[in-house]
């Protein structure tokens, strides 16, 4: 490890990975509250946050997980439960107010038709302004679940359409 005078230890969040800082000031400095997606093998956390001088709030969350007050019985770890966390998240954000974010990535790499991108689609759908590419997004197939039905022999694709339905009524 280097040592000396004009050695400089980087901050701790840097160092363990958790945080880029010039990423971040970009975000901060367009001053739009920001739509903060994370995942996890099992769940996907979607989040309207807003910076103060304390700290960051969270004024809108969805969770994969409350998909099944929905519904919902497929996994909670795909594009399709994604989709539908983000139109969640989309109509709660909408219902306190709050019309535009800003994409938050994090340290996530962003892979075209990933489950960070059908999230946002989801957001989009539900009538967020949220800047983005169309083309980066899931297929329908995909966002439907019609690629897991076909080697699940599952009904995933017909639970979407209901669990949209009781979304949209409740938004």
């Amino acid at each position: 490890m280097a040592t000396g005078a004009r050695y400089r230890v980087k901050f701790r969040r840097v160092r363990d990975g958790k945080t880029d800082y010039r990423a971040r000031k970009q975000l901060l400095i367009s001053r739009k509250p920001r739509l903060v997606v994370r995942k996890s093998l099992n769940n996907t956390l979607l989040q309207i946050v807003v910076p103060q001088a304390a700290g960051d709030v969270t004024l809108v969350s969805a969770n994969t997980s409350d998909l099944k007050k929905y519904g919902y019985t497929g996994g909670t770890g795909n594009i399709t439960s994604a989709y539908l966390a983000g139109l969640l998240l989309g109509y709660r954000a909408k219902k306190s107010g709050q019309k535009e974010a800003i994409l938050d990535a994090g340290l996530y790499h962003t892979t075209k038709g990933g489950r960070l991108f059908a999230a946002l689609k989801g957001a989009v759908d539900a009538g967020m302004e949220i800047p983005h590419d169309a083309e980066i997004f899931p297929s329908e197939d995909r966002i439907t679940g019609k690629h897991i039905d076909k080697y699940r022999k599952t009904n995933l694709s017909e639970q979407f359409a209901r669990v949209v339905q009781k979304i949209q009524a409740e938004g």
